[in-house]
C-alpha cells in the first residue's frame, strides 16, 4: 500500500510499504478521507516529541471496513460498512476510563503519534473505537468528528451558556467549530481573532465579531463589551502571546480554556489571576460521549465545516503539511487515497 511516511523534519515521502494485518480484536480500515490536524505541524517541523520519525500522521478519519479479525463481531462492523474511527486509544480500566474520562488515561495511545495513522491506504485501529456511520452522515463529514469533538469538550468544560461572552482565539479548524458549538449552546455573542484573512472570513459568515486587527485584541474585546471583557475565552492556537492575550481579555470571574498546544510554556502574571478569580483550564481531546455527539451533530448538520475544505491526493499530502505551516487558509485539509480496486460496497458508501 500507499503510505505518507513522516522521515525527518520537514521531509515526508510516499513509500510503498505492506499493508497492516488486523489483530484479533481489530479491523482494517480502507482510508477515503484522512484530515491534517494543526497539531501535526509541529511534528512535521520536527517539534513534537510525541511524533518521531519514521511515522505515519493522521488520526482524522473516514473509511470503509476492510476486514476484520477473528474475535471481531461481523454483524456490526461488516466489510464495506461506512465508519470514522475515535483515534485515542486507551486501556478502559483506569480510574479515568471507567468514570467516562478516557482522554485523561494515563496509557492512552493515538493513532498517528504512537500508532501508525491514518495517512496511508489502509490503517488498523481497535474495533471498539470504530464507529459506523449514521445513514446521513457522509464520509467527508465523518473525518472531522475529531476536531468536532475537541471543541464539544471545551465548551462544556468552558461551562457557558445564552448569557456568556465569549473569545475563541484562532479560526483554523477548531476554532470554527468552537464558534459553530458555541452558537448551538445558545451563545450569541462571540468574538473571534486570527490573522489569515480566508480564516477570519469564514469566522464572520458564522456570526462571529472579528477583533485583534490592530493587534491589541484584550482591548478590542474590553471595548465591544463596556470594559468587562469576555466570560470564557478559547486559546485555539497556542503560543505565549495568544495566551496572554486571552488571560487580559478575560472579564473577572470568567474563565480561560488552553486547547492550543503550539508552544509548551507561558509566563503568566499570576497575581492578576487570583486578584480577578480567573479560572485557566487544560482542555485536552474529548471524552467518547463527546466523538458520538460530534457524529451525531455533523449527520444533522448543526454543525460542519464547508467553505475552504480541500481534497487532495495522498501523493499531494507532504506539500500540504508545508503549505499549511506556511500559513495557508483552508478550513481543513483531507487527503484522499487512491482506490482504484474499492469494493462495489465501498463504492456505494462513498456517496454517504
Amino acid at each position: 500500500m500507499k503510505a505518507l511516511v513522516y522521515e525527518a523534519p520537514e521531509v515526508m515521502n510516499i513509500r510503498l510499504v505492506e499493508p497492516p494485518a488486523p489483530g484479533p480484536d481489530e479491523v482494517l480500515i480502507r482510508v477515503a478521507y484522512s484530515g491534517i490536524c494543526g497539531s501535526e505541524l509541529s511534528g512535521f517541523l520536527g517539534q513534537n516529541s510525541l511524533r518521531t520519525p519514521p511515522l505515519v500522521f493522521g488520526h482524522e478519519l473516514g473509511g470503509w471496513i476492510e476486514s476484520a479479525g477473528e474475535h471481531v463481531p461481523v454483524s456490526t462492523l461488516e466489510p464495506g460498512t461506512p465508519v470514522t474511527v475515535n483515534p485515542l486509544v486507551t486501556c478502559g480500566t483506569c480510574r479515568y476510563c471507567v468514570t467516562g474520562r478516557q482522554q485523561l488515561c494515563g496509557r492512552r495511545l493515538l493513532l498517528g503519534a504512537s500508532l501508525p495513522g491514518c495517512n496511508a491506504d489502509f490503517v488498523a485501529v481497535p474495533a471498539a473505537s470504530v464507529l459506523p456511520l449514521p445513514a446521513t452522515t457522509a464520509l467527508r463529514d465523518a473525518a472531522m468528528t475529531e476536531p468536532a469533538a475537541c471543541a464539544i469538550h471545551a465548551v462544556e468544560t468552558g461551562g457557558t451558556g445564552p448569557d456568556s461572552i465569549a473569545l475563541v482565539v484562532g479560526a483554523g479548524p477548531i476554532g470554527l467549530f468552537l464558534l459553530q458549538v458555541l452558537e448551538q449552546y445558545g451563545v450569541t455573542e462571540r468574538y473571534v481573532a486570527e490573522l489569515n484573512p480566508a480564516r477570519l472570513a469564514m469566522a464572520r459568515a458564522l456570526g462571529a465579531t472579528p477583533v485583534g486587527g490592530d493587534g491589541d485584541i484584550a482591548g478590542d474585546v474590553l471595548a465591544a463589551t463596556g470594559g468587562l471583557g469576555a466570560d470564557v475565552t478559547f486559546d485555539a492556537v497556542g503560543t505565549a502571546e495568544t495566551r496572554r492575550a486571552c488571560l487580559s481579555a478575560t472579564a473577572a470571574g470568567g474563565r480561560l480554556l488552553l486547547v492550543g498546544l503550539h508552544s509548551d510554556e507561558t509566563a503568566f502574571p499570576v497575581n492578576s489571576v487570583i486578584r480577578s478569580e480567573v479560572s485557566l483550564s487544560g482542555v485536552f481531546a474529548y471524552s467518547p460521549a463527546d466523538f458520538h455527539t460530534a457524529l451525531d451533530w455533523l449527520g444533522s448538520g448543526r454543525i460542519g465545516l464547508r467553505d475552504g475544505v480541500v481534497e487532495v491526493p495522498l501523493d499531494e499530502g507532504a506539500a500540504w503539511y508545508a503549505r499549511l505551516v506556511a500559513g495557508d487558509g483552508a478550513s481543513k485539509v483531507l487527503l484522499k487515497p487512491d482506490h482504484p480496486d474499492a469494493t462495489e460496497a465501498a463504492r456505494q458508501g462513498a456517496g454517504r
